[in-house]
């Protein structure tokens, strides 16, 4: 295994929710990214954001690892969840609360109903 793909087993492996972005979860650096750390943010999931643009061999380290050629690309208990397109389908209809359910993640059920609502 490459130097890359062993700190991003070992990342995805010891943090619950990890999101694999440009930029940090306080100042991305794309809409994609900026959309789905919002997400996360306003719902008050705990994650873990690694910007891969400090590191080449990570920013194409990721899209080897998961087999998805697109960044961001969010992570649950170690599982590949999806990147933006996704992670957005998953908000709006739900899927993305019953998955923190189904996996144990805190969130802020109230947050996710307000970004439905508003959606709608």
């Amino acid at each position: 295994m490459t130097d890359a793909k062993t700190r991003i087993d070992d990342t995805v492996k010891s943090n619950d929710v990890v999101l694999f972005m440009k930029g940090n979860k306080t100042m991305p650096q794309c809409g994609f990214s900026s959309r789905v750390a919002g997400v996360l943010n306003y719902m008050g999931v705990d994650f873990q954001d690694v910007n891969v643009l400090e590191d080449d061999g990570l920013r194409q380290g990721i899209k080897d690892f998961s087999d998805w050629p697109t960044i961001p690309q969010l992570y649950v208990k170690g599982e590949f969840v999806g990147g933006c397109d996704i992670i957005t389908e998953m908000t709006l209809s739900g899927e993305l609360d019953q998955l923190f359910d189904d996996k144990g993640v805190s969130y802020n059920k109230d947050a996710a109903d307000k970004i439905r609502e508003a959606n709608a």
